[in-house]
């Protein structure tokens, strides 16, 4: 039997929390935050069976850039 989870979790800048290194740490991939020109490496994090992004269909657009992006 197949069980899915999904999870939530709020990321705050003002306690100097970053979207960009959250997600890179959670695909466990590089990532570029160009609004603060730092590049955040989880690369060789081991154990990231599976990443999604899940988008409404109005930035489906979004969606397409991001997947060719490489995450």
């Amino acid at each position: 039997m197949a069980i899915f989870i999904a999870s939530t979790k709020s990321i705050s800048r003002g306690k100097g929390q970053s979207a960009v290194a959250s997600a890179s740490y959670r695909a466990g991939v590089e990532l570029e935050d160009k609004r603060y020109g730092k590049t955040h490496d989880y690369s060789k994090k081991h154990g990231v069976k599976s990443t999604d992004i899940i988008l409404p269909s109005r930035l489906a657009a979004a969606n397409a850039e991001i997947s060719h992006s490489g995450l």
